[in-house]
């Protein structure tokens, strides 16, 4: 109604915007048709036949491209599914990515395998996946590769895209990953910040003065944290099970979009988010789990987890 207004008012009195706003209107309604179309025309099958064999299969297949954290957001899902199903999950690796992103581990793709070695057995950890694997030609019933085909806005929290492809919606402020402790590495603070996601408004220098700070990641991530944080000790992780039994015995981790945080979030332990202002597709759910843009609530957060673990 208020766009309506605009029209009438630019209408009558300023022919120019009223042009602009006509013009803007038309493209809009565009752009939905179009996308309709694609839909109709690539998708609603699909997704159709998705309930179907949610209905009729005991047995089912899943694949999916990476990253790595999208892997582990799409298991809430699976977990669900796992209840009256048995779930397979294939890993596609070298699936090449239409953009570049800055010291991505992986180079040019979604997943090497080299970063499938490090997947596969946190993966294979879990009791509600009967088989974890790459993928070898195997028949598919439902590819979670989807979300990137489909004609929406991927603007929101990463499992959700998920529940959109498969139909199943999930309480994601409960756990979905089940890992025990680290055998040595406990109650200490754990980080990872990769070069992406970043924000832009915050540093960790504050940091140096907390003890006992972990950094789990790659060697030149660790050198650029450890600028801002002299005390910093690096932790080498051997696979991502590993990360996640480190993640698990933390006092609380920090972390930006990434592989750690999903498992962070996965696992519900206390946690803190380094919210990313440009792609914000991760939402922390549950207890003791915050988000922040700004250097005083980073530092708010921080302390407050600090002085209750």
């Amino acid at each position: 109604m208020e766009i309506d207004l605009k029209k009438f008012y630019y209408k009558l009195f300023d022919r120019k915007k009223y042009k602009l706003l006509k013009s803007f209107r038309e493209l809009k309604d565009k752009g939905i048709e179009e996308s309709r179309k694609v839909f109709k025309e690539k998708y609603e099958n699909y997704i159709y036949e998705i309930q179907k064999k949610l209905k009729n299969n005991q047995s089912l297949n899943f694949i999916h491209s990476g990253h790595s954290g999208d892997v582990v957001y799409s298991l809430p899902v699976i977990k669900e599914l796992s209840k009256n199903h048995e779930c397979n999950l294939f890993i596609q690796v070298n699936k090449k990515m239409p953009l570049a992103y800055y010291k991505h581990p992986a180079g040019k793709v979604y997943i090497n395998d080299k970063i499938l070695s490090l997947l596969l057995p946190l993966l294979k950890s879990q009791k509600f996946l009967k088989k974890a694997d790459k993928y070898n030609g195997e028949k598919i019933d439902i590819n979670l590769d989807l979300f990137r085909e489909l004609p929406v806005n991927m603007h929101y929290n990463i499992p959700r895209w998920f529940f959109h492809i498969v139909g199943i919606q999930v309480d994601l402020a409960n756990p979905y990953l089940d890992i025990g402790e680290h055998e040595k590495l406990k109650n200490k603070i754990i980080i990872h910040r990769t070069f992406r996601y970043r924000n832009q408004f915050i540093n960790y220098k504050f940091l140096k003065n907390y003890s006992e700070i972990y950094f789990i990641g790659l060697d030149f991530e660790f050198d650029d944290l450890k600028k801002d944080i002299p005390n910093l000790q690096m932790y080498e992780c051997k696979d991502y099970l590993d990360m996640a039994k480190i993640i698990k015995s933390s006092k609380f981790f920090i972390g930006n979009q990434s592989i750690a945080y999903s498992i962070a979030e996965a696992l519900k332990v206390p946690r803190i988010l380094e919210g990313c202002p440009y792609f914000p597709v991760v939402q922390p759910i549950g207890k003791d789990s915050f988000d922040f843009y700004y250097q005083p609530h980073f530092e708010k957060w921080c302390k407050y987890l600090n002085e209750k673990y």
